[in-house]
C-alpha cells in the first residue's frame, strides 16, 4: 500500500491556543508536539505500518480521518481496522474496471481446455476468470494464483487454486510454476490491459507457452461526488492501493 498526502499538523492548533491564550499559531510555524508525525509524500509502506502511522496522528487530532481509494467493496478490511481506533474513513474510489478487448474470448478458451494452467494475478483477474468460467459451464481447470488475496476470491466461488507463488510477484510465479507431466506446457493468462510482461516473460523463460488475453482494463473514475471530494481534501491521510489510483 502507498501512503500519500503528508499528514497535516494543524489539528493540534487548539492545544497551542489553550496554552498561549491565542486562537491559533502564527502562520508558517510548525507544530512543536514531539509526537506529531510527518511522512514523506507517497511513502511506500505496508498496510500494518500505514495503520500504525495513522494511529499516531491521534496525538494531534481528536478523530483523524483517512481516505480509502480502492474500488467500492474492496476497502472493507482497512476501514474496519481503522474504525477500531476511532479513525474516521472517507471512501472515495479513484479507479474502476472496464472490459478488455479480449474478454469475450475467455469462455470459449476455457471450454477448449488446451492449456495446463490458468494464471490469475489479482483479485480482479480472478473475478473476471470466474465470470468466464461460469459462462463456459464451469469446466474443470487448474488455476495458479500469485497471492493469497487472489486465492480467496477463487475459494469463495468454489475454485481451489492448485498453486500459489511463494512471493506475490509475477516473475516469481513464472519461475516456480510446475510443469505438468504429459501436458501442453501452455498457460492461459487472462490479464489486465495495463499488466506488465513480467509473468509471461518469466513463464517463457521457464519453458511455457503463454496465451495472454487482455480481459479487463483499469481506468480512472469519471464521476466524483462533490461532498466526498471535499471530505477527502480535508482528510489527514490518503491511502492508495495501486499505481493506477495514484495516476
Amino acid at each position: 500500500m502507498m501512503l500519500g498526502h503528508t499528514i497535516q499538523r494543524t489539528p493540534c492548533r487548539a492545544s497551542h491556543a489553550a496554552a498561549s491564550g491565542s486562537r491559533s499559531r502564527p502562520a508558517g510555524t510548525s507544530c512543536c508536539c514531539p509526537k506529531a508525525p510527518q511522512l514523506p509524500l507517497s511513502s511506500k509502506i505496508s498496510p500494518c505500518n500505514a495503520l500504525r502511522a495513522v494511529c499516531r496522528v491521534r496525538c494531534a487530532a481528536a478523530q483523524p480521518s483517512v481516505v480509502v481509494t480502492r474500488e467500492h467493496g474492496k476497502n472493507g478490511k482497512l476501514m474496519k481496522a481503522l474504525t477500531k481506533y476511532n479513525i474516521s474513513c472517507v471512501e472515495l474510489p479513484l479507479i474502476e474496471h472496464a472490459p478488455g478487448p479480449d474478454r469475450d474470448q475467455l469462455p470459449g478458451l476455457l471450454q477448449q481446455g488446451s492449456f495446463d494452467w490458468v494464471a490469475c494475478t489479482s483479485p480482479e483477474s480472478a473475478a473476471v476468470f470466474i465470470e468466464g468460467w461460469k459462462a463456459a459451464g464451469q469446466p474443470k481447470v487448474r488455476v495458479a494464483v500469485v497471492g493469497g488475496g487472489t486465492g480467496e476470491v477463487l475459494d469463495a466461488a468454489g475454485i481451489q487454486p492448485e498453486f500459489t507463488a511463494t512471493k506475490a510477484l509475477g516473475k516469481v510465479m513464472g519461475s516456480e510454476l510446475p510443469h505438468i507431466p504429459g501436458g501442453s506446457d501452455t498457460v492461459l493468462y487472462p490479464a489486465s490491459v495495463k499488466a506488465s510482461t513480467d509473468l509471461q516473460d518469466s513463464l517463457a523463460a521457464a519453458g511455457f507457452n503463454v496465451q495472454r488475453i487482455n480481459t479487463y482494463n483499469t481506468v480512472g473514475v469519471t464521476n466524483v461526488d462533490k461532498g466526498l471530494l471535499e471530505q477527502a481534501i480535508a482528510a489527514d491521510v490518503v491511502t492508495f492501493g495501486s499505481p493506477s489510483a495514484v495516476k
